[in-house]
């Protein structure tokens, strides 16, 4: 446990709060460029729709293509705070490319190197903010995490939004965005660096390789069920279509997609106690069971009202996946979290580009086969997982 003498705001370490609180402000800038940069880029620069899909193909392996390489080197240093650093500042370094220039070429590299940032920043940080939290509050901790950061996704749009609707669509209204969106990005790095750095177990005379041998069992049975799921993991894009074939306007999916962000922040901190107080493999089964019980709802969907019950139902989802599989990691691999956490988001990462393959493929003979493929996938995971002995304590995981 904690000391007593630790101060504590809302249940969680200050520091939790205030990793939070880069996390927001770097959320809050990439998502004020991100909803706008297709537009930007094909209306503005004039670039292409299939070089656009391209470009974020390669931007989505980028964000995961780093992350077990940053974990390896942050446990094998035990340095947490430095590469952390590092990743945040290098994706602040590539939005002033924005700044710099609006050509294809350069926007296309923009894409793909800020998501290097991402990539090379998050196991470090998780592992960070797995030695400050509680152990018995961990689950809250990270669900708390993720609320801050995904409220910097809800504003982000918001504030382009807001932009450009007073200075209209131009070409100057962007830069003057660009220039806005580079100022929480340096806040970011400057409220990181003054956050004390809680370094973990040095582990130097270990490459790559020795690292994967000595992980859990327990991991990596995790990661066989985490790596089955991923392959039903379809791009969010399937959702809207649902949504829009079911009906509802343009500028009402829109509003489904706030409608989710906003579930997703109210309900990260509220997955996070149940995973405290009933443990983090139930948490998990619940996640893989509501994204079956949500894919099957998808694909026999035919009023807007079920559309939005499945909306709210994926925000729930998202919630549990998105920071309680890090904590669940956190509780079984004790030494290595960052090489772990890693792993995790690489494997499960490049999974991601055939599962959305396989879904585009059935989406074209029917659009419930997407849906109900993945569904299969969850259920497969499911049993997987829940066929699995792990030894975290179930109420309290330490």
């Amino acid at each position: 446990m904690l000391p007593d003498s630790v101060i504590k705001r809302l249940g969680v370490h200050p520091d939790v709060l205030k990793l939070g609180l880069v996390s927001f402000l770097t959320d809050l800038s990439s998502e004020m460029i991100f909803s706008v940069f297709a537009i930007f880029f094909t209306t503005i620069a004039g670039a292409s729709a299939p070089l656009l899909g391209m470009v974020e193909g390669f931007a989505d392996l980028s964000a995961s293509s780093l992350n077990y390489f940053a974990g390896w080197l942050s446990d094998r240093t035990g340095k947490r705070k430095i590469f952390a650093l590092a990743g945040y500042g290098f994706s602040t370094l590539a939005k002033m490319m924005l700044l710099i220039s609006s050509s294809i070429a350069g926007l296309s590299v923009f894409r793909v190197i800020e998501r290097l940032g991402k990539s090379f920043r998050g196991p470090p940080r998780d592992a960070w903010l797995s030695a400050v939290a509680d152990k018995a509050t961990r689950g809250y901790a990270f669900g708390v995490h993720k609320a801050m950061d995904k409220a910097g996704a809800v504003l982000g749009p918001l504030v382009a939004y807001a932009l450009l609707s007073w200075l209209g669509d131009g070409a100057s209204t962007f830069r003057i965005l660009f220039w806005a969106a580079l100022v929480p990005a340096l806040l970011s790095v400057v409220v990181l660096s003054f956050i004390k750095d809680q370094p973990g177990v040095r582990h130097e005379r270990e490459n790559m390789f020795e690292t994967w041998k000595v992980l859990s069992p327990e991991f990596k049975r995790y990661l066989v069920a985490a790596g089955i799921f991923s392959l039903g993991y379809f791009s969010f894009g399937f959702l809207l279509l649902r949504a829009y074939s079911v009906g509802f306007s343009i500028k009402d999916i829109v509003l489904l997609y706030a409608l989710f962000n906003v579930v997703f922040v109210v309900a990260a901190p509220l997955a996070g106690r149940l995973g405290d107080y009933f443990g983090r493999p139930h948490m998990v089964m619940l996640g893989y069971l509501t994204y079956l019980l949500m894919s099957l709802g998808f694909a026999f969907a035919t009023t807007q009202w079920q559309v939005i019950a499945l909306f709210v139902l994926f925000g729930v989802f998202y919630s549990i996946d998105e920071a309680q599989s890090k904590a669940f990691i956190a509780d079984i691999e004790l030494e290595r979290r960052a090489s772990a956490i890693g792993l995790f988001n690489f494997v499960t990462g490049l999974l991601y580009l055939p599962a959305s393959l396989i879904a585009g493929t059935l989406w074209i003979l029917h659009p419930a086969g997407a849906f109900l493929s993945a569904a299969g996938f969850a259920l497969a995971a499911l049993v997987v997982f829940g066929s699995g002995k792990w030894q975290t304590p179930m109420k309290n995981a330490a």
